[in-house]
C-alpha cells in the first residue's frame, strides 16, 4: 500500500513526531502531548496524526483517569496509563 499525505495526495511525505495539543474527553482543559507520531508533507507542508493515532489517543484519553495528567505528557506515557477499562464499549466503528 502506497503512503500519500491525506491532504494533497502527494508520496513526498515523512514520519516524525511532533507536539499536538489535545482537549480531554469532558471538555475541562487542553493538554500538550509531546513526542506525537506525525506525517509531514514535503509537499503542502502539512503535518497532521493519522486516524489511527487520533482513535487510539481518544479511546485512551475515554478509558484513563485524566485526573492525573500535567499539562505536558509525552505520547509514550499516555499510551502506558493503565485504563479504568479494557476497551472503549461504545465505539461500534470496529
Amino acid at each position: 500500500m502506497e503512503k500519500r499525505c491525506e491532504w494533497c495526495q502527494s508520496m513526498n511525505i515523512q514520519y516524525s513526531s511532533k507536539e499536538v495539543y489535545w482537549e480531554l474527553p469532558d471538555g475541562s482543559r487542553a493538554i500538550e502531548i509531546e513526542e506525537t507520531p506525525t506525517v509531514f508533507c514535503q509537499d503542502c507542508s502539512m503535518a497532521y496524526q493519522t486516524e489511527k493515532i487520533v482513535k487510539e489517543i481518544e479511546d485512551q484519553l475515554l478509558l484513563i483517569d485524566t485526573n492525573i495528567i500535567d499539562q505536558k505528557i509525552s505520547f509514550s506515557e499516555l499510551m502506558n496509563i493503565p485504563r479504568l477499562l479494557k476497551k472503549n464499549y461504545f465505539d461500534f466503528s470496529s
